[in-house]
Order: structure tokens, then C-alpha cells, then sequence
């Protein structure tokens, strides 16, 4: 019997191991066509503050029985889940992760913090608000990392407190929509709401709605890269001005 792919593309996934929110994002947003596998990270220690020292030792941990065990469903494409990992150590250093994903497990490769860059750029977004659940120091390295694409992050807003690991992903829809006003500026071209264990996708359409500007997520910007890369859509609307851009390029090109 002749084997069938049951979808039309394969998105491979590393996922941190405490993260909750990715995996429902990317469902919410994948077209029925696309399957989507995952394969978690450990490299961090769960009951510590994934603070900058957290999230480089995230980011350095060995990723050969990752990459084996993933590309053994030989997917279109990886994606490393974790925006603040490779923002903690830089440009270069996520550049060469890529790579090294790619070249290893023969398949392209998107990271959460490459897709940041890729869909602002997209916008010609030069000048940002940031916003995150990060500790204060990791979103230095954060604006650090943009500022080394060039782009300029212009206001900002940090979470009062310290949040845990749990405590990042069980912010509600509203905290998330009140912090990325609060990062809001006149200034600003977008909002940036960084972190892939966040639930910011979900208030995309009434924070860009209340701002009159486009919010780009990471977990956003990593599928709107992913199926820009497919010639695809997301499943429905509602994903912000990022996806209603692309979509009138594929309607363009269609016609």
C-alpha cells in the first residue's frame, strides 16, 4: 500500500517543558492541512525564576537528541519555541542556532526571536513598544537584541513582580491586553508582545483595534513566518494587521 502525508506540510516544534500556551496558539492558528509536532526542552530548572541566567542556560543546552528525535518526523519546517533563550545571548548566537537546526535536521528553521525581527520588518516597523513577562534585565537584553536588527524600541512596559515559569503562562487575556497598552506610546510604529508562554495572541484583534496600530507576538510572528513560507493562510481571521497583509499578497499573486 503506497503511503499518503495525511497533511500538506509538517511543522516540527521544540517547546520549553513548562510552556502551556505555544501549542494552543499555533492549533488556534495552523490550517487544517498543516500538522504540527512538538518536542519539549528541559535545560532549565521549573521552580527558579527563568530569568536571563535561566533562559541562556535554556539556550545552550545540547540539542542533538532534540533535533534527532524531532527530524525523525522529517518535517518543512523547525521552529525553536522560546523567544527569551536566544534573546538572552544575542543575534549571532540565534543566527547560529538556526543554522545548526537546520543543517542538522534538514528542514528550515524559524526561531521564536528570528520571527520577531522577520514579521517587523515585514511592517517596516522600525520604532517599537515592548512588552513581556520577562524580569527587567532579560527585556534589556531583549530591546538589546532588536536594537542589533535595528529596531528601535521606543517606550516599554515591565510586569510588577517577579513572575515564575507558571506564573508567565497563567497571565489572563486581560493582564496581557493592560500590559501592551501600558507599553503603548505615540511614538511607537507597533507593539511588540514578546514571549511564546504568554497568551497575547488572543488579544491581538482588541489591542489593535483600541491602538489603531499592528501587535506582533511571538507565537504570531512564528507561524506568519512558518506559512509564509508555505504560500498559506492561518486557519480563520482575526490574527492582526500582520496576516491581513499577507493574505492581500496571496490574493495578489493568485489573480
Amino acid at each position: 500500500m503506497r503511503t499518503v502525508q495525511r497533511s500538506r506540510a509538517r511543522l516540527g516544534v521544540f517547546v520549553p517543558f513548562t510552556n502551556t500556551n505555544l501549542e494552543p496558539d499555533l492549533m488556534m492558528m495552523c490550517p487544517a492541512d498543516v500538522s504540527v509536532h512538538v518536542t519539549r526542552l528541559g535545560g532549565y530548572d521549573a521552580n527558579e525564576v527563568p530569568d536571563s541566567q535561566q533562559m541562556a542556560g535554556l539556550g545552550a543546552m545540547n540539542m542533538d537528541e532534540p533535533i534527532r528525535l524531532l527530524a525523525g518526523i522529517e518535517p518543512d519546517i523547525m521552529i525553536y519555541g522560546c523567544t527569551s533563550a536566544t534573546l538572552a545571548h544575542g543575534r549571532d548566537f540565534d543566527a547560529s542556532l538556526s543554522a545548526r537546526i537546520a543543517s542538522e535536521g534538514n528542514a528550515r528553521t524559524i526561531t521564536a526571536a528570528g520571527a520577531l525581527v522577520h514579521a517587523l520588518q515585514a511592517l517596516e516597523a522600525e520604532r517599537i513598544a515592548f512588552a513581556s513577562p520577562y524580569v527587567p534585565l532579560l527585556n534589556d537584553h531583549a530591546i538589546a537584541f532588536l536594537r542589533s536588527c535595528g529596531i528601535e524600541t521606543v517606550s516599554r512596559a515591565d510586569v510588577a513582580g517577579t513572575l515564575d515559569n507558571a506564573g508567565q503562562g497563567n497571565m489572563s487575556p486581560e493582564e496581557v491586553f493592560d500590559l501592551g497598552l501600558q507599553a503603548d506610546s505615540k511614538k511607537a510604529k507597533a507593539i511588540v508582545l514578546s514571549c511564546t508562554d504568554m497568551r497575547a495572541v488572543e488579544v491581538i484583534e482588541a489591542l489593535e483595534i483600541e491602538t489603531g496600530k499592528p501587535v506582533v507576538t511571538s507565537n504570531q510572528a512564528i507561524m506568519f513566518q512558518a506559512l509564509s513560507q508555505l504560500n498559506l493562510t492561518p486557519a480563520r481571521s482575526g490574527f492582526g494587521q500582520l496576516f491581513d497583509m499577507q493574505n492581500t499578497v496571496l490574493r495578489t499573486r493568485s489573480e
